[in-house]
């Protein structure tokens, strides 16, 4: 496999791990999420990241 594509399934992999952070000290639901604005912006950039690195792979 390519180094470059193992670089974009790393930034994929650590994005997840990421965003499953935001969320490991509370409970999974909709509006808490909705009523946080940092980490719902926090989640909309990893998943940027991760659109980005699925296009260039």
């Amino acid at each position: 496999m390519d180094n470059e594509v193992k670089t974009w399934l790393y930034d994929i992999q650590t994005a997840i791990l990421e965003i499953e952070s935001f969320f490991a000290d509370r409970p999974k639901e909709f509006a808490n999420y909705q009523a946080d604005v940092r980490t719902k912006r926090a989640v909309e950039r990893n998943v940027e990241i991760i659109g980005e690195a699925m296009s260039r792979i």
